[in-house]
């Protein structure tokens, strides 16, 4: 394999081409990204970045002299159009082609939009563009602002935006946000925080439309399914994502809620290999910043051997940081997994809660305790470890 084209230019994107080399690649590697950015960090966007605590230079996920001993082509602000398997090549915007032998999908994912109208002053928070607008709305005076979904960044950008003074409203469709990942009981104590820190959620109902008013179309309100109306300066969309395989169709890879790929990431073309939130991987698909850099050590092994001769399979984790608490979890939690508090208070909002099946521990939770979780986050996972030959 003399060349490699990386398609997506942030986290899984970067961690790709690290392994690329570090497993002993010399050839071409071009790196492909729709963003004029080089990589950089997206969880910080939400939280330190939005409140203005730190600046673009922190986001930066390597410096100069990482950038230049990885010997890349990028082709930055460059959109991939297309992947013409047959011929070996990525079809680029402005009907260029780039030849490779080897290609890893790491395009990452789009946020969801609403439907209909959207005024000016509305906005979705997925790259560094986005949350610069945002941060520059916010700062112009807005005194109002809705957010609509309750999932991990909805809160998070809630959270940020309580604490800049702002009058924050979250509506989210759930009778109860973040269920499917903590269930009802643990959700439930999450949802607290939004009420400690004077922030309004409004469950179990959607939105019908925005209005907005004035020769920009400003947003002026939110209407909700239920025919309330919310005042807005400011509305931040945060109801998921949806993978970024458009590009794909007519290809002849498999897509389905993602580039459908084995446990190490391969697709039916072994030439081609998933990584990141684009890769549905044995059935699932993973949007946690640990699953991107874990993933592309084994996609790219498997990529150069042109088999898959390795499987990536780790505990899931992923953290939220939310009014001044750090919410994290790790495990494969299932419907009708009992919590059990293991230490401290949910009335303090700082504990460490074991989810368990059969005696056995399937999960864990804390809140603002990062040195016993990251112990038993360890055990559960030397515990869930496949046997191997």
């Amino acid at each position: 394999m003399k060349s490699v084209a990386v398609i997506g230019a942030s986290l899984a994107g970067l961690y790709a081409a690290r392994a690329l080399r570090a497993q002993g690649f010399d050839g071409r590697l071009v790196i492909v990204g729709d963003e004029r950015h080089r990589p950089y960090d997206r969880p910080p966007l939400s939280k330190d970045f939005l409140t203005g605590a730190s600046g673009q230079e922190q986001l930066a996920l390597a410096d100069a002299e990482e950038i230049a001993e990885l010997d890349a082509e990028w082709l930055l602000g460059t959109r991939a159009t297309g992947l013409d398997t047959a011929a070996g090549a990525v079809l680029l915007d402005g009907g260029r082609s780039l030849s490779a032998d080897g290609v890893v999908l790491a395009t990452g994912a789009a946020p969801r939009r609403l439907p209909g109208e959207v005024p000016t002053g509305t906005h979705t928070l997925r790259t560094l563009d986005d949350a610069q607008a945002l941060r520059a709305d916010l700062a112009g005076g807005a005194r109002r602002v809705v957010v609509i979904g309750a999932g991990f960044i909805g809160a998070e950008v809630a959270s940020s935006c309580a604490a800049l003074g702002h009058e924050v409203t979250v509506v989210e469709a759930a009778p109860l946000p973040l269920v499917p990942q903590l269930g009802e009981e643990m959700a439930r104590i999450c949802a607290t925080l939004h009420a400690d820190h004077k922030v309004t959620l409004l469950t179990g109902t959607g939105v019908s439309r925005l209005h907005g008013a004035g020769a920009d179309g400003r947003v002026t309100a939110v209407e909700l399914s239920d025919g309330r109306l919310l005042g807005a300066d400011v509305v931040v969309v945060g109801i998921g994502v949806r993978p970024h395989t458009a590009w794909l169709e007519g290809s002849g890879l498999p897509l389905d809620d993602g580039v459908v790929c084995d446990a190490g990431g391969v697709t039916p073309l072994p030439h081609v290999v998933a990584v990141g939130d684009v890769a549905r991987a044995a059935g699932s698909r993973a949007e946690h910043w640990t699953s991107a850099t874990e993933q592309a050590a084994v996609a790219v092994r498997n990529l150069l051997a042109g088999s898959t001769v390795a499987t990536h399979r780790s505990l899931p984790y992923f953290w939220s940081d939310q009014y001044g608490v750090r919410i994290q979890f790790a495990g494969r939690r299932a419907p009708g997994d009992t919590p059990r508090l293991v230490e401290g208070s949910p009335d303090d909002r700082s504990f460490l809660a074991c989810y368990e099946r059969d005696g056995r521990t399937t999960a864990v939770l804390a809140l603002n305790r990062p040195r016993p979780f990251m112990r038993l986050r360890r055990e559960l996972a030397r515990a869930t470890r496949p046997a191997t030959a």
